[in-house]
C-alpha cells in the first residue's frame, strides 16, 4: 500500500461526502411542529449585515454551500496530494499533516454537532488522509539547502525552473544527483 492510494480513496469519499452534505442540508425538513416553526422563522426574520438585508435562512444556505465548496476543494487537494506522493513526495512537506489536522477538527465537530453519517465519513477520510501523510516520505535533511532546493520545482511552460530563479531544468538520466534520497523512477533534474 502506498500514500497515493490512500489519498485517492479519500478524494473519492470527499466527493461522496460533499454530495451527501449538500443534498442533506438543502433538503432537510424538520419533523416536529417546533422545528418547522424555527425553520419558517429563519426564513422570515431579516436583518441587515454588510449593507445587505438577508435572513437567517439565507445565511444557513450560504454557509452550507460554502462548506460544499470547501469539501470539493478537499477532494481536489487529496487527489493532488496522491499525485505528488507518487511523483514528488518531498514537495508535499508538512501539507499532508496540516490537512490531516484540519480533518481531525472536522471529526470533533461531526461528533459534537452532527449525526452518524457525518461522524463515520469524517472519521474515515481523516484516517485515510492520516495514513497517506504517514506513508509519504519526508525529507530527512529538512534544514539543509540541498534537500529543500532539490525537492521543490515549479513548472514553466514545458521546462522546469528552480523557484525564484530563471535557471532551467530538464529531465535527464543523471541518477547520481541526490541518489541517496531521490527515488523517482531513476530520473533526476539537471541544471542547464
Amino acid at each position: 500500500m502506498n500514500a497515493t492510494l490512500f489519498y485517492r480513496i479519500a478524494a473519492v469519499l470527499f466527493v461522496l461526502f460533499t454530495f451527501g452534505h449538500t443534498f442533506g442540508f438543502l433538503s432537510f425538513r424538520p419533523f416536529s411542529a417546533e422545528g418547522q416553526a424555527v425553520l419558517e422563522s429563519m426564513n422570515r426574520v431579516h436583518f441587515e449585515a454588510g449593507g445587505r438585508t438577508c435572513s437567517y435562512g439565507e445565511w444557513y444556505r450560504g454557509f452550507g454551500l460554502s462548506i460544499t465548496v470547501s469539501m470539493l476543494f478537499w477532494a481536489f487537494l487529496s487527489w493532488r496530494l496522491g499525485e505528488l506522493a507518487r511523483i514528488a513526495p518531498y514537495a508535499i512537506g508538512d501539507l499532508g499533516w496540516a490537512f490531516f489536522t484540519v480533518q481531525i477538527a472536522g471529526v470533533v465537530m461531526a461528533f459534537l454537532y452532527f449525526g452518524p453519517p457525518a461522524m463515520v465519513l469524517s472519521a474515515l477520510v481523516t484516517a485515510l488522509v492520516g495514513v497517506g501523510a504517514w506513508l509519504t516520505p519526508r525529507c530527512r535533511q529538512a534544514a539543509s539547502a540541498r534537500c529543500s532546493v532539490s525537492r521543490v520545482r515549479t513548472r514553466v511552460g514545458n521546462t522546469l525552473a528552480k523557484p525564484g530563479t530563471n535557471e532551467r531544468l530538464r529531465p535527464s538520466r543523471l541518477t547520481d544527483i541526490d541518489a541517496d534520497t531521490q527515488t523517482q523512477r531513476g530520473t533526476a533534474l539537471a541544471i542547464h
